[in-house]
C-alpha cells in the first residue's frame, strides 16, 4: 500500500486517476467483515469509540445525513467545521463547530487534529479550488498524525459499518476455505 505520509506536502485527495494505486482488498464471509480486514490493511479502522471531525463538501451534505447518524448512535463524539455543524445541528445531534480558517484564534480543525481530540476525519471536496485548498491542510494534518482521514462517503460509510455491525468478528481461512464455502 502506497503511503502519502511519505509525500511531505502533498495534498492527499486522490484523483480519478489515482484512486485505484494501491488497493486491498478483504475478503470474509460478509461485508462488514471483509471491509473491517480491508481497513486494517490501509490504517483505516476507525477505533470503537472516540471523536471524528466531519467537514463535508456542500455537494455531499445531504447524502451525509446517514454517515452522520450512524455515527452519532455509535456513540463518537463529533467535530465538524461551520456548514456541517449547521446540518449536524438541523439533526438534533450535539456537534461541536471548529473554525476551519487555520487563522482564527482558539483551536481550529489542523489544532485538533495534531493535539489528539479526534481521532478520524471525514473530509469530502469537490472541484473547486478554493475548497480544495481549504481541506489540504486538513488531509495533510491527518496523515501527518496518522489519524484516518476519508475523503469519500461511501468509505467513511463502510468503515462505520465494519465497525457498527460487527465486522471485529471476522474470519481467518484460507482462500481455499472461502471458495469451498462459496460452492455450498
Amino acid at each position: 500500500v502506497f503511503s502519502m505520509s511519505k509525500l511531505a506536502g502533498v495534498d492527499t485527495f486522490l484523483g480519478p486517476e489515482m484512486k485505484s494505486t494501491g488497493e486491498v482488498m478483504g475478503l470474509d464471509k460478509n461485508f462488514e467483515s471483509a471491509a473491517a480486514k480491508a481497513l486494517m490493511a490501509s490504517n483505516l479502522m476507525l477505533p470503537k469509540n472516540g471523536a471524528i471531525l466531519l467537514s463535508i463538501s456542500d455537494e455531499d451534505k445531504s447524502d451525509s445525513i446517514s454517515l452522520i447518524k450512524n455515527l452519532d448512535e455509535a456513540g463518537y463524539k463529533l467535530f465538524a467545521t461551520e456548514g456541517t455543524a449547521a446540518v449536524i445541528n438541523g439533526l438534533e445531534i450535539p456537534v461541536v463547530m471548529v473554525p476551519k480558517r487555520l487563522d482564527d484564534d482558539g483551536p481550529n480543525v489542523v489544532d485538533i487534529i495534531n493535539n489528539g481530540t479526534v481521532d478520524a476525519v471525514v473530509n469530502t471536496v469537490t472541484g473547486a479550488r478554493e475548497v480544495m485548498q481549504d481541506g489540504f491542510h486538513i488531509r495533510r494534518a491527518a496523515v501527518d498524525k496518522r489519524v484516518p482521514c476519508f475523503t469519500s462517503l461511501d468509505t467513511a460509510r463502510a468503515a462505520v459499518e465494519s465497525l457498527c455491525k460487527g465486522g471485529e468478528n471476522y474470519n481467518v481461512l484460507t482462500i481455499q476455505e472461502y471458495l469451498h464455502q462459496e460452492g455450498k
